[in-house]
């Protein structure tokens, strides 16, 4: 079964009004090929603006975090409510940087899965290893059990796309080999296969994230299992379309 590509960007706590019209312009005006699914997901004081330049309608926007509840006195958390309301319709939720600079452990980012899909989002669920974890060999064991929390709160995965980010590749300028990513998305695959069946594990996207830029997204058009790529400061640059197009 064909997968449609996906790619997300991630601007992280980057951008301005302007700088978003630029990016979102340059989407619009560009010609993507026609089997991609492509969600922008700008800072959240943005996602409204955002949502009202996309002209494409392979192309969503999408939230970078939010929180378990819809509403109520949660100061400074993200809606998923909200973010439907502006025109969202994706929420990357596990990101490295909200589980280590924010102390979100598996639990909370399986109640957070849950709960946005529960209302209607899809979710980009984030997993992988630091540089520690990689060096001790427990790449595996690392991502099967920030798996294994989601998978023990949500059965229907009919809108999660995973996102195999290694942490020691974000924003660092290192990214895994083609090949190396292709084993991992494999055994990603085969762990999912085995917790919620094949046919949930065929259909379900596997991402790649982590330094994927213009230059080496084409390198992993061959591999099976990479479905997309999760983009993050390359999204925010002309290069973003290069990778949108990769499959080419």
């Amino acid at each position: 079964m064909a997968r449609t590509f996906f790619v997300g960007g991630n601007f992280k706590l980057n951008g301005t009004k302007q700088s978003i019209k630029e990016i979102v312009d340059r989407i619009n005006e560009a010609s993507l090929a026609n089997d991609v699914e492509v969600v922008l997901c700008p800072p959240a004081p943005y996602l409204d603006y955002a949502a009202g330049l996309v002209a494409k309608s392979q192309v969503t926007v999408g939230a970078q975090n939010a929180y378990v509840k819809g509403a109520g006195a949660y100061t400074g958390e993200n809606s998923v409510e909200q973010i439907k309301d502006v025109g969202a319709k994706w929420v990357i939720l596990g990101h490295s940087e909200r589980r280590t600079l924010f102390g979100e452990d598996d639990k909370l980012v399986a109640e957070k899965t849950k709960f946005a899909l529960d209302q209607g989002l899809g979710v980009i669920l984030c997993i992988g290893e630091t540089l520690e974890e990689k060096k001790a060999g427990t790449t595996l064991k690392v991502v099967e059990t920030q798996l294994t929390a989601v998978i023990d709160q949500v059965k229907d995965w009919s809108n999660v796309v995973v996102a195999y980010e290694p942490v020691w590749a974000i924003g660092t300028g290192l990214a895994a080999t083609p090949e190396d990513a292709q084993d991992i998305h494999a055994h990603i695959r085969e762990f999912l296969s085995a917790k919620l069946g094949a046919d949930v594990a065929e259909k379900t996207r596997i991402l790649y994230g982590g330094s994927a830029n213009g230059k080496n997204a084409v390198t992993f058009k061959d591999k099976k299992d990479v479905d997309g790529f999760l983009v993050g400061g390359a999204s925010l640059k002309p290069e973003f379309v290069d990778i949108v197009n990769s499959r080419n």
